[in-house]
């Protein structure tokens, strides 16, 4: 038998619930058995648990994107993983079927890559889901280039972290948001040229004085809601805005003037893009492993819980206290 998460009804952190299954589930000829060491928290999994993601649970669900471990045992027609191989779990499409909170679980063989040895096993369970969504909404969906100025809204998240560090790594110059100042010079720490505070500076002035009448060419949003309005405005000609979130619970309008003005692209992305396509899933696999075998990208942790604390570990991923990771070990 083997220790797993699950909730019963949709709701807050207190729906969760450690059970037991059976470790017997035999594996596909494409599927890995992985003895999980670690697992990394997203806010998708809290969105899934109360019911308000893209994709809907089935009930009683499991949850969760991501983990590292040890192979314990693959299908008949994998070959690029052997018994006893340090792995990450890659984010995979059913977040219901694949769950990864659990001592023991089960993936396609596809959505599994080797742990870098620099990597412990606590950074390795917080890399992907960061890393795949900035890869896929700077580089695929925003195009972003060496020497442009990009937007990152929300960049005390890992994703807007793993944003900060992959526009950086291509020669781009990221420009941070964040709600307020008590987290402002932790993100300008970690790497981007400006931070603003958006509850206590103006977005659109404090765009302005940075990148004056030359623009923004890129713009990488979490956020949505009215806020919007301010980025088109500081656009230049030409520019994107990828949108990857709606943390902002208000409608996020089109900014349609300045869109026609301007020859404005504003698109949504999700990860799964890039993981349904199998060039662009090959070339972002290609990208992160070798930026975090280089030490380009490095995972940023901000805390660690033990598998039994579960549901603290979700009480305190909801507080927003965090600047990085939330990672559980198994």
């Amino acid at each position: 038998m083997a220790r797993v998460v699950r909730f019963h009804e949709l709701g807050g952190p207190e729906v969760l619930r450690i059970e037991e299954e059976s470790r017997s589930e035999p594996l596909a000829a494409d599927e890995v058995r992985i003895t999980v060491k670690a697992l990394g928290l997203n806010r998708a999994d809290v969105m899934f648990r109360r019911g308000t993601y893209i994709e809907k649970a089935v009930l009683p669900s499991r949850l969760g994107y991501e983990a590292s471990g040890l192979i314990e045992e693959v299908g008949t027609e994998v070959i690029e993983f052997q018994q006893g191989q340090a792995v990450s779990v890659i984010p995979p499409i059913g977040l219901g079927r694949y769950g990864t909170y659990g001592e023991s679980i089960v993936v396609p063989a596809r959505f599994v890559a080797p742990k870098p040895e620099s990597l412990s096993f606590e950074l390795a369970a917080s890399a992907w889901m960061q890393y795949l969504t900035a890869y896929g909404g700077l580089i695929e969906a925003g195009g972003l280039r060496q020497g442009e100025h990009v937007l990152i809204t929300a960049a005390s998240s890992s994703v807007g972290l793993a944003a900060i560090q992959i526009a950086r790594s291509v020669g781009a110059i990221p420009l941070a948001t964040t709600l307020d100042r008590s987290k402002k010079d932790a993100v300008l720490a970690l790497g981007p040229a400006h931070v603003i505070a958006t509850r206590e500076e103006d977005l659109g002035e404090e765009l302005l004085k940075i990148v004056g009448p030359d623009g923004l060419q890129r713009a990488f949003d979490a956020v949505g809601g009215p806020q919007v309005e301010a980025i088109a405005a500081a656009m230049a000609p030409g520019g994107v805005i990828v949108s990857h979130g709606m943390l902002d619970p208000a409608a996020t309008p089109f900014p349609l003037r300045l869109a026609l003005r301007k020859s404005l692209t504003m698109r949504g992305y999700v990860f799964t893009e890039t993981v349904e396509n199998p060039a662009k899933f090959a070339a972002a696999k290609r990208f992160i492993l070798e930026g975090l075998s280089s030490g380009a990208l490095h995972p940023v942790i901000d805390k660690v819980f033990a598998f039994d604390d579960i549901v603290e570990a979700h009480r305190y991923l909801e507080s927003n206290q965090h600047i990085g990771k939330v990672v559980v070990t198994v």
